[in-house]
């Protein structure tokens, strides 16, 4: 995780664009044009070759960025650390204030006002993209890829070929499986099928040996950590 000082920003400001933008409309009327002046107010600059994507990887995702410590995630922009968890929606009723306890679920409408503050600070994310970029995608479910997901739906879309200059995928797979997608089937076959008609180059990996690491760590007793565990053990005898 990237450590960034955000004191030069005007809270107060932010804060009444967010209350703008969500206050006295109804719960699934919120749009995304309605947090533009917000996203005026948290302008920020993102290094190139940096940025890490995911899709249904996300806890794995954070573990990785925060070992290698070398990436930004959108949870580390400004707008993602502050929204990042949670829930909320506004209220017609005039001084009613927002509502954090009974918001319908993002799934069931279109101008959620979650969904589209993501969608948003999603949009941005990618088309600041610059140099290499990564996507970490679960080899686990069908579909590693959808073109629903907030990655396949706006993130792809929104990456400048003329900006970017390699796609690293990572496909990882739970070490137990099941073992559906790989670089080879499966939609992540769809993925670079996209990248290639938008001009971009690629990589594709299904054997990160730091992101195996980093499951065998959770989970050390699963068969396939034996192994990397014996290993360990070996070295730290012979160092005795």
């Amino acid at each position: 995780m990237c450590c960034v000082c955000y004191c030069s920003y005007d809270c107060e400001e932010i804060w009444r664009e967010f209350e703008e933008a969500v206050m006295r409309k109804s719960r699934c009327n919120v749009k995304v044009k309605d947090y533009k002046r917000m996203f005026h107010a948290t302008p920020q600059t993102l290094t190139c070759g940096k940025l890490l994507f995911w899709s249904k990887t996300r806890e794995l995702m954070h573990s990785y960025a925060a070992v290698t410590r070398r990436f930004w995630t959108l949870e580390d922009t400004l707008v993602g650390y502050m929204f990042n968890d949670l829930i909320w929606c506004g209220q017609e009723e005039k001084d009613r204030g927002f509502d954090f306890n009974s918001c319908p679920d993002w799934s069931t409408c279109v101008n959620h006002p979650v969904y589209s503050l993501w969608r948003q600070a999603s949009q941005n994310f990618a088309a600041a993209a610059c140099g290499n970029i990564t996507v970490l995608l679960n080899g686990s479910i069908e579909n590693a890829f959808n073109r629903k997901s907030m990655f396949g739906s706006v993130e792809l879309d929104s990456l400048n070929p003329r900006m970017v200059d390699h796609v690293n995928i990572k496909v990882v797979a739970n070490l137990e499986g099941p073992f559906i997608e790989s670089c080879t089937q499966g939609s992540i076959v769809d993925l670079i099928n996209v990248l290639k008609t938008r001009g971009f180059r690629w990589t594709c990996t299904d054997s990160d040996l730091t992101l195996m690491i980093l499951q065998c760590i959770r989970n050390p007793q699963q068969f396939s950590c034996l192994p990397c565990a014996n290993s360990l053990l070996h070295r730290q005898r012979l160092h005795l």
